[in-house]
Order: structure tokens, then sequence, then C-alpha cells
């Protein structure tokens, strides 16, 4: 577990060292909540802020998940991943590091989200609800974040995963229920949201801000994210690089 915690707290360092970086990674989905959930007319519900909150949510965890990957390049391009992994400790270190650092900046932005979303009359939840909807956040990040860093192990420069990145960001949360509920999509977006593991942690999501709790969701992202770790794990195991 040190190796893990120095890993999460190299990038975490770097991370808030770069002032610009952290302000726009902490402005960005503000800007997001605030001009679509205020400004997009709907017909479907009377509070679209309230609505569309838990899609950003997922989306802020998402986009920051994928980014993910670029770390891993960044990294290998300066040299540091191969004396990582010549390094004593467990190769697999280096991922759960990156994957904890990930999920950490990501609930940061959430929080965000969160504050200013309560701040536009979006009703605040018990502390139970709350806990479970960043647990249903970090085991959706933990998923992606693992995804993404895996993608980022095999490729060797920034514009190839960029390319990746925009590849399944866009179309998995456009093609979500983050914008507009099932039974107002046309029959073929409906069969691909239901099926988009994105909707899964976002109806999740929206089911504890509605007070429910959300069992069969819960266990889906929790058994997809330790299968997505494993694969991670072996991986890393068996990387050259």
């Amino acid at each position: 577990m040190r190796s893990v915690f120095y890993y999460f707290e190299r990038d975490l360092v770097k991370w808030l060292r770069g002032r610009v970086t952290v302000i726009s990674s902490l402005v960005m989905p503000a800007a997001w909540l605030i001009f679509v959930g205020l400004a997009l007319p709907t017909k479907f519900t009377d509070n679209y802020l309230e609505f569309i909150t838990p899609g950003i949510l997922v989306m802020t965890m998402l986009f920051s998940s994928l980014q993910g990957g670029s770390l891993m390049i960044f990294d290998k391009i300066l040299g540091f991943l191969n004396k990582f992994m010549a390094m004593p400790s467990p190769r697999e270190s280096i991922l759960y590091g990156k994957i904890l650092f990930i999920s950490v900046r990501g609930l940061m932005q959430a929080t965000v989200i969160f504050l200013i979303a309560t701040l536009f009359g979006v009703r605040i939840l018990n502390p139970i609800h709350i806990f479970l909807i960043y647990l249903t956040l970090f085991l959706f990040s933990v998923f992606f974040s693992a995804l993404s860093t895996m993608i980022g192990l095999h490729l060797s420069d920034h514009d190839s995963y960029a390319a990746v990145n925009s590849m399944i960001s866009m179309p998995l949360f456009f093609t979500s229920s983050a914008l507009m509920p099932y039974d107002v999509m046309p029959a073929w977006l409906r069969t691909l949201a239901r099926l988009n593991p994105v909707s899964y942690a976002i109806d999740s999501t929206r089911t504890l801000f509605e007070g429910g709790i959300p069992v069969h969701g819960l266990i889906s992202l929790a058994i997809g994210a330790g299968i997505m770790v494993l694969l991670g794990t072996y991986q890393f195991r068996k990387a050259f690089v």
C-alpha cells in the first residue's frame, strides 16, 4: 500500500502544481452544469437542472478518468515508466496509484458540481445518499481509469491517445441517459442507452438523488470495476516498455 500511495502522491503533487490545469478542470464541469442545465429548453421535466445533475457528475468522472491514459503516455515518453517497472515494488502499484489519483481528482471536480447544483436549488440529500453517490462515482471512475491506463500503456504518443479518447468519450456520453430519459428517446437510441455502461452510473446516481438505493446498479459497477482492475493488473505484470 505504501508504494501505491507514493505513486498517488506523485501524480497529485504534479497536478496541483499546474494551477491553470486545476482551475480549468474545476471550471469546465461547472460551465456544463450551468449553461446546459439552466439554458436547455425541455418539455419532459419542470426542473431540468435536477434531472441533468447526475449526468453531469458522471460525465465529469468519465472525462477525468479517460485522461488517465495521458498520464501513462507522459511517463513513457519521459522515461519514468521503465524506471518504475524496474523498482522492487509490484508493477501493479503503478496502476493502483494512478487509478486512485484519477478517481480522487474526479471526485474533487464532482464536489464542485454538488456545491453549484445545491446553490441553484437541487435538493440536499441525507448523508447516506451522498456517501452512496460518491461510491457510485468512485466505482465508475475505477472502471474507466483502469481502462484508460491500459490503453495508454500500449500507445506511444499523445495524438493517438487523444483520437482514442474522443472516439470513446463522446459516443458514450451522448448515447447515455445523461441528457434525456429513455421514454423520449428514439427506439434505436434507447437500445444503445440501455446497453451503455455510462447509463448504469447515471441511472444509479439519479436513483440516489430521488431517495432510492440502486442495489443492482452498485453491484454491476463494482463487478465491472473489479474485472477491469484485474485485467489491468495482468497487463502491467506482463508489460514490456
